[in-house]
């Protein structure tokens, strides 16, 4: 399955669209303004509300947690030992980690568990500037999550790049 991203500044307040592979709408990432913390809700067509992701407060590194359903999911955030590449963890509520490396600020890069490929992230397939892709490459993969993995990757980058 590919998604197509409008690549924008990932900041709370914004909000696009994510579309398939044939530009029918499938996921909107709603930024919410006005709170103490990034947060972001990932809904389907109908508004329904499928993932919400939001700042951990009190981190000593920034991170990001993603909840279903007002559970926990998964947390994020950039590995410590990373000298060439970008690296961020995933940490799934059952203890599973996922690792996502490359070139962030490029959007291409990669989203792996126990060395299989869960999903790529790029540019490279589109004419359409300021869009990238999110093809998730397993049929069982979970398509919102490997998204909001996306957003919240993204979005740590950004502000990592902000504070430098």
């Amino acid at each position: 399955m590919r998604f197509l991203v409008r690549d924008r500044l990932l900041s709370f307040g914004d909000d696009y669209w994510i579309e398939d592979d044939r530009g029918n709408k499938v996921f909107l990432v709603d930024g919410k303004a006005i709170r103490l913390r990034d947060t972001f809700e990932l809904k389907d067509t109908q508004g329904r509300v499928l993932i919400d992701i939001h700042q951990k407060m009190f981190a000593l590194r920034d991170t990001m947690v993603i909840e279903r359903d007002g559970e926990a999911l998964a947390r994020i955030r950039r590995k410590r030992l990373s000298l060439l590449r970008n690296h961020y963890r995933v940490t799934l509520v059952d203890g599973t980690e996922l690792d996502v490396s490359g070139r962030i600020a490029d959007r291409e890069f990669a989203v792996e568990y126990d060395g299989e490929l869960l999903a790529v992230i790029s540019r490279r397939w589109l004419h359409v500037r300021e869009t990238y892709g999110v093809d998730v490459v397993r049929d069982d993969a979970d398509p919102a999550l490997l998204i909001a993995v996306t957003v919240c990757v993204i979005h740590l980058s950004e502000k990592e790049r902000e504070e430098d």
